[in-house]
């Protein structure tokens, strides 16, 4: 009986540790805000636009707007939200069939593809979000791939609103410096900057917290995990690892430890 209600703290902590979205982002409450402000803007304001959100990996942007795209669920029932992940496509331009297969596109090849693609999102009807993340992907010779895309919410009675996340800070300076000789052309720029030790204390704070009894990792060994991962990299995901790895050495010693220890009245 002794295990399996430690068992259970364990399995429970390692359940909170692993990457999902939680209900609420411990220190980006700034970045959420500007993604809501967004979304309630363009797609429900009906005005085409584009954001870049950038920032290295574990700092939250697809969590973040994974959160704000649930919240905002029922606001958006009226809008089509298609979300595509580049690193899943063959090749830059395969981000073109995928959308027009979730748009309920018939499949054009080469120029018409593109061109098809143009006329719906120029035609009547609900606002289109599309959200690309790994956008980085998409990067190809003369970056053709991505000025298309950054290019059609400028199109005339276009209804297309644009979202993308890269890792790269700087692919919009790099790759689509031609946009900016548009007046309306350059997206608009969120950044997400490394979580600092206090955040990644709060955040394995928070997740550990929902495990109840006493604390399953001591708090200066959290601190110390935050201070470690904030000084290389600031990724919250390595940050949840590392707890994680933690946990499961501790319950196997435990389990050792158990299994070895006599059973009460003397029984073999």
């Amino acid at each position: 009986q002794l295990f399996r209600q430690e068992g259970t703290c364990y399995q429970q902590a390692k359940q909170v540790l692993h990457a999902a979205v939680p209900d609420r982002l411990q220190g980006r409450e700034r970045e959420t805000g500007i993604l809501r402000q967004f979304l309630q803007e363009h797609v429900l304001g009906r005005r085409p636009g584009s954001l870049y959100v950038s920032g290295a990996p574990g700092t939250g942007k697809t969590a973040c707007l994974s959160r704000v795209l649930l919240d905002c669920k029922d606001k958006l029932a009226g809008s089509k939200t298609v979300v595509l992940n580049c690193m899943a496509l063959g090749s830059p331009h395969s981000v073109f069939p995928a959308l027009a297969k979730h748009l309920g596109l018939p499949v054009a090849t080469g120029r018409e593809r593109v061109r098809s693609l143009e006329k719906h999102l120029t035609a009547q009807g609900p606002m289109v979000l599309l959200v690309l993340d790994e956008l980085d992907q998409l990067e190809s010779k003369g970056q053709d791939v991505l000025y298309t895309l950054f290019e059609w919410p400028q199109l005339p009675s276009s209804r297309l609103v644009l979202v993308g996340l890269a890792n790269a800070l700087d692919l919009t300076d790099r790759s689509l410096a031609r946009l900016r000789a548009h007046p309306a052309g350059s997206p608009q720029l969120l950044h997400f900057t490394p979580y600092t030790k206090e955040q990644l204390t709060r955040i394995l704070q928070e997740r550990l917290g929902q495990v109840a009894g006493d604390p399953v990792v001591d708090s200066a060994a959290l601190q110390f995990c935050a201070r470690k991962v904030s000084a290389v990299s600031g990724d919250a995901r390595k940050a949840l690892d590392v707890c994680r790895r933690a946990v499961e050495v501790v319950e196997l010693e435990v389990r050792g430890q158990t299994l070895l220890k006599p059973l009460p009245g003397g029984e073999s």
